[in-house]
């Protein structure tokens, strides 16, 4: 019997332009609910301190959710394939975008927080998909277009959601919750299948858990140092997620239009650098040593965060930064994917995803207490910025454990050679 689902694109060929659009609508109905998130906790909370926590617990709840499903998730897509658990994500977004806007309650906040992160996959399920009809020797340049989307997502989705979050705090919420409609939409009607049935595995549930994805990276030839440097990485990028709108407000005293606009800015950048600039840097440099350089990079720009004075110089920072560590992300997702064998891609996808939601589980804790311990000071001060002073000592561990993998990884290859 034919699962209709799968029906209306059949006939189309999985290609990357597909995916890319939906990334891109995934990442901009994300991105409209960035600057405002944080603010809507704080209508339901009384001082600086307490909207610290609370955001800090509302975040926890999404990541919690999402490690435990993350490795169920990328399992289910390499036994029934990508698009159905790619229409289940856009569901869950939908739900949390509609209900966070119509919530009376912090309760309602996190529960339905728990709910998406349960229910969403949609990186490591996209990523899956890029691997599924890319060349190994092609990987490292298609992730930098995921990457891309996601920066032109962040492009224009956070600074949409700046504007009408100034109109009214709900309202970017409600127009988010309509844009993961019509990527459902998208996803049922245009988005083809990339796994082919032959390649397709039965959904081995032993292995759907946290603890054996994380065996499961640990042992792939050649790169299992790089978990621990993915994990720092993702940590230090989450920790500055859920710190950077109450940093800039508490230090800059901005609102939801400047938030959102800074967040323009990165997301153009990044959309520059992974989308027109990596194919470049590619042909010049390995994907090896872009990671290292980047993360080299992200430690000096993290700091320059938590040094900045003034708020034009974040967005200094911004472009200096991102033109240096643009290509780490896409760089070590080559490296991990071109380990793995073709039909564990989406498990493997799940795998990261998962660290990275164990990263999204540790740093809001991490953020609310170095945050609520500089919340009081006087705008303008500098301690305010001790959450990236600390994502700078992350990048700079990850810069050293990638460093000595690397040199020890040629070493073994030239003996063996």
């Amino acid at each position: 019997m034919k699962n209709p689902a799968q029906a209306p694109a059949r006939g189309r060929r999985a290609a990357l332009p597909f995916i890319l659009i939906t990334v891109l609508i995934d990442m901009i109905s994300i991105g409209l609910i960035v600057p405002v998130l944080p603010l809507i906790v704080g209508t339901f909370t009384a001082s600086p301190t307490e909207q610290t926590y609370w955001f800090g617990v509302v975040a926890f709840a999404f990541g919690a959710a999402n490690f435990i499903a993350s490795p169920v998730l990328g399992a289910l897509s390499d036994r029934f394939g990508r698009r159905p658990v790619l229409l289940i994500g856009f569901s869950g977004l939908a739900l949390s975008f509609i209900v966070t806007g119509l919530a009376t309650a912090l309760w309602m906040l996190i529960a339905v927080r728990c709910v998406s992160g349960l229910m969403q996959a949609n990186v490591a399920v996209a990523n899956a998909y890029v691997a599924d009809i890319t060349p190994p020797q092609e990987r490292a340049r298609r992730f930098g277009l995921i990457g891309a989307m996601f920066g032109l997502g962040f492009t224009l989705g956070p600074v949409i959601g700046g504007l009408l979050g100034a109109i009214d705090l709900r309202l970017p919420f409600f127009v988010a919750g309509a844009m993961a409609i019509v990527n459902w939409l998208y996803g049922f009607f245009v988005l083809p299948e990339s796994l082919p049935l032959d390649k397709r595995r039965p959904v081995e549930w032993g292995r759907a858990n946290p603890v054996a994805a994380f065996r499961k990276l640990r042992e792939l030839h050649g790169v299992g140092p790089l978990v621990a440097v993915i994990a720092l990485a993702s940590l230090a990028q989450f920790t500055l997620h859920n710190s950077w709108v109450l940093y800039t407000t508490f230090k800059f005293g901005w609102g939801p239009a400047q938030n959102g606009w800074s967040l323009f800015v990165v997301g153009l950048m990044s959309a520059l650098v992974q989308g027109v600039l990596l194919k470049h840097l590619l042909a010049r440099w390995s994907p090896q040593q872009l990671a290292t350089w980047g993360l080299v990079g992200s430690a000096a720009t993290y700091a320059g965060f938590g040094l900045a004075t003034q708020g034009w110089m974040m967005f200094a920072v911004i472009i200096v930064g991102t033109l240096i560590s643009g290509g780490v992300q896409a760089s070590i997702q080559s490296l991990v994917s071109n380990a793995a064998k073709e039909h564990e891609q989406g498990r493997i996808a799940g795998a990261v995803a998962s660290v990275n939601s164990l990263m999204a589980v540790t740093a809001p804790v991490l953020s609310a207490t170095l945050l609520g311990l500089v919340s009081h000071r006087p705008a303008g001060d500098v301690w305010i910025g001790l959450p990236f002073f600390f994502c700078a000592l992350l990048q700079t561990a990850g810069a050293v454990i990638a460093i000595l993998h690397f040199r020890r990884h040629a070493r073994i290859q030239a003996a063996t050679a």
